[in-house]
């Protein structure tokens, strides 16, 4: 009684079908996929390689902060870890993964 019967729609209201209606589909999603790249997927790649660059080029007497915010002085250095002077005669062991900042000569530890 109130409801009216519908058709469906032909002619110039239709979706486009075929190629044209695959690209206009996926489209959205290549564009998101981009964004993603440029804004968080590239700068992780570069940060990554930067920290690698910065723990590969550890050696003695650099003073290193580790992953816990132990701050000291590097006493010896092997292919996967460091020996780290956190004060007078106290020296640990942490692998070269660990280290979160390789500070610059002229900064001193915190215990000094």
């Amino acid at each position: 009684m109130f409801a009216s019967p519908a058709f469906a729609a032909t002619g110039a209201g239709a979706a486009p079908s075929g190629a044209a209606g695959f690209f206009l589909q996926v489209f959205p999603l290549l564009i998101i996929f981009v964004i993603f790249y440029f804004l968080l997927i590239r700068p992780q790649q570069r940060r990554m390689k930067q920290h690698q660059a910065m723990i590969g080029a550890v050696k003695k007497n650099d003073t290193v902060v580790t992953g816990g915010g132990l701050v000291g002085k590097v006493i010896r250095v092997d292919e996967t870890e460091v020996e780290v002077e956190l004060a007078p005669n106290i020296r640990v062991k942490a692998l070269k993964g660990t280290l979160s900042e390789v500070r610059p000569h002229g900064v001193k530890p915190a215990n000094d």
